[in-house]
């Protein structure tokens, strides 16, 4: 008899236990995300303009910091690849100049 209760104490824990790990996990957030497929839609649409504009801004910042690198490369005049830096840094600073 004891056992049995002990048993059962000890299915109520776990079930209780499981219980709060969904509260956590928000699976029911997650269950209505997936019934409404313009809901699921947006969320995807906003979430892919935002990792788009952070791969676009950081990129820029990437290719503004490489420019800066090259210049500063250039001003060491390295004798086989400063003539090669100094050329591609002219094409950066012409097509920076068009817009």
């Amino acid at each position: 008899m004891q056992k049995q209760e002990n048993q059962l104490k000890s299915l109520e824990d776990r079930i209780r236990e499981l219980s709060l790990n969904m509260e956590n996990m928000k699976l029911a957030e997650y269950v209505n995300l997936l019934q409404s497929p313009l809901r699921l839609l947006y969320v995807n649409f906003i979430s892919g303009i935002a990792r788009g504009l952070g791969i676009a801004v950081g990129f820029a910042i990437l290719g503004a910091i490489m420019v800066i690198i090259l210049q500063k490369l250039v001003s060491l005049n390295l004798p086989l690849i400063g003539g090669f830096i100094a050329e591609l840094v002219k094409i950066v600073q012409m097509q920076l100049g068009k817009h």
